[in-house]
C-alpha cells in the first residue's frame, strides 16, 4: 500500500465546501470587545490583523445561540441586529485573503445568570460557581428551543458572510455538560447512558446541518476529556466522536479539553496568575479567589503539543478531518501534526501575542513564538479590558 504524502501546512486545504489558503486556524478566544453584545470596530480590527498575519481562517468567539447562553451579557448573541456588524467583520477578513468562522453555542451552566439577568440552564439543577446562583434543569422544551436556536444562529452566520461555524461541544458548556456524568444526573432520554448523554450534541449538530446544508463548513469543538474526576473522559469521547462521524453532519472536529466549571486551567497549561485573576473581580469574589483560588485554578506544566497524546487516539479511530489544538506554536510542531495525520492546527495564545506569527513562520521556519504561556491574558476576560502590555508581555483574552 502506498503511503499518502504528508500535507504541507502552507498548502491550500479543503474544509467541507470551502478552501483555506493554508492549514492554520485562529482558535476561538473571547475577545472582550463587544460591550453592547454587538460587533465593534475594535473587534473587526482584531480579526483583520490576524487574517493579515497569515492564518487560513480566524474564529470569532463567542457567538451565543441564545441570550441566556452567554457567559457574560457583553458577548454577542446571534440575532438580526448583529448581522450588519458581523458582515463588516467577515468582509474585512476576506479582504485579507482569509476565511472567517463563527463559534456558536450555548454556555449552559457556564453562563453567568447574574450578568445575563436570565436563569442559566444545566442538565440538572446545581449552584453555579460563576454566579453563585442556582441553575435550572433544562426541560425537553428547553432542549428543543436551544437546538433550534443553534440552527437559527447558523443561518444568521451564513447571512453574515461567514465561511464556517464551529459548534461548541466543549468545556462543560450546554452540550458538553450533558455529556458529563458528573454534571448530568438526569434519568430521562437525555441522561444515564452515554448514548442518551450524547443526544444533545448529535441533535444540535444535525439541526445545524439541516438548516444550512453545504452552504458553509460545519465544525465542532469537542472535549476529549473534562480533566475532572467523574467527568467526561477519553473513552467516552472517542465513542461520541465516532457517532458524530457516522451521522455525517460535520466537516471536522477540533479537539479540546478541560471544564470551565470544574478545572478551567486543564486546557491552557503553564502559569496560574492567581493575583491577576483576583484583581479582575470585585469584592467579595476577589478575597475568595485569593484565599481558595489555588484549589480551583490548578497548575499544569506547559509543554509543546500537550494535547497530542490524547488526540492521536482520535486520529487512529476516525477518518474525518481533525484540528489539533494545544501548544502548536512553531513550524516544527505544525510539521509534526501534519505527519501524524491531522488536517489543520489551531492556535490561540501565540496569535494573541503575535498576530503575524504565521506569516513570520512561513518566511522563516526557524521563527519561535514569543508567547511564554504566563496566562496573564486570561483574567482580562473578567475585567473586559483590551489587549495591554503587562510586564513586557502582551495580555489578551483566553480561548473559548
Amino acid at each position: 500500500m502506498t503511503t499518502p504524502p504528508v500535507a504541507n501546512i502552507f498548502d491550500p486545504a479543503r474544509l467541507g465546501p470551502i478552501t483555506l489558503h493554508n492549514r492554520t486556524i485562529k482558535a476561538a478566544t473571547f475577545e472582550g470587545r463587544t460591550p453592547d453584545a454587538l460587533v465593534t470596530d475594535d473587534l473587526i480590527e482584531f480579526h483583520r490583523s490576524v487574517a493579515a498575519g497569515g492564518v487560513g481562517m480566524t474564529t470569532v468567539a463567542y457567538c451565543a445561540a441564545s441570550p441566556e447562553g452567554r457567559t457574560d451579557r457583553h458577548q454577542i448573541y446571534m440575532r438580526p441586529e448583529a448581522v450588519p456588524g458581523l458582515r463588516r467583520l467577515t468582509d474585512a477578513v476576506h479582504a485579507e485573503g482569509a476565511k472567517a468562522s463563527a463559534q456558536i453555542g450555548h454556555a449552559g451552566p457556564v453562563a453567568n445568570a447574574r450578568s445575563n439577568r436570565k436563569t442559566a440552564l444545566a442538565p440538572s439543577p446545581q449552584i453555579s460557581p460563576l454566579s453563585m446562583m442556582l441553575t435550572r434543569g433544562a426541560t425537553k422544551s428547553d432542549i428543543r428551543r436551544v437546538t433550534a436556536d443553534h440552527a437559527r444562529a447558523a443561518r444568521l452566520a451564513v447571512e453574515s458572510g461567514f465561511d464556517a461555524v464551529e459548534i461548541h461541544f466543549g468545556h462543560n458548556y450546554f452540550a458538553s455538560s450533558f455529556l458529563s456524568p458528573r454534571i448530568n444526573k438526569r434519568s430521562d432520554d437525555y441522561g444515564g447512558s452515554l448514548r442518551n448523554r450524547a443526544r444533545v450534541a448529535r441533535e444540535v449538530a444535525g439541526a445545524v446541518r439541516d438548516e444550512i446544508g453545504d452552504e458553509i463548513a460545519v465544525l465542532a469543538k469537542l472535549n476529549m476529556d473534562d480533566g475532572a474526576p467523574g467527568g467526561f473522559w477519553l473513552d467516552e469521547s472517542l465513542q461520541v466522536a465516532q457517532w458524530l462521524e457516522g451521522d455525517g453532519v460535520l466537516d471536522a472536529l477540533e479537539l479540546t479539553a478541560g471544564s470551565s466549571l470544574k478545572n478551567p486551567m486543564y486546557l491552557f497549561r503553564g502559569e496560574v496568575p492567581l493575583r491577576d485573576f483576583a484583581a479582575a473581580f470585585p469584592q467579595p469574589t476577589r478575597a475568595g479567589l485569593r484565599a481558595v483560588g489555588r484549589f480551583f485554578l490548578k497548575s499544569y506544566p506547559y509543554e509543546p503539543m500537550y494535547l497530542l497524546e490524547s488526540a492521536r487516539q482520535f486520529r487512529a479511530a476516525l477518518s474525518m478531518p481533525l484540528v489539533l489544538l494545544g501548544g502548536v506554536t512553531e513550524k516544527e510542531h505544525m510539521d509534526r501534526a501534519m505527519a501524524e495525520g491531522f488536517d489543520f492546527v489551531a492556535m490561540g495564545r501565540a496569535l494573541l501575542r503575535e498576530p503575524d506569527l504565521i506569516s513570520r513562520i512561513e518566511a522563516d521556519s526557524r521563527t519561535e513564538s514569543l508567547c511564554i504561556h504566563c496566562n496573564r491574558c486570561m483574567p482580562t476576560i473578567y475585567s473586559r479590558t483590551r489587549c495591554v502590555l503587562v510586564s513586557g508581555e502582551t495580555a489578551a483574552i483566553p480561548a473559548q
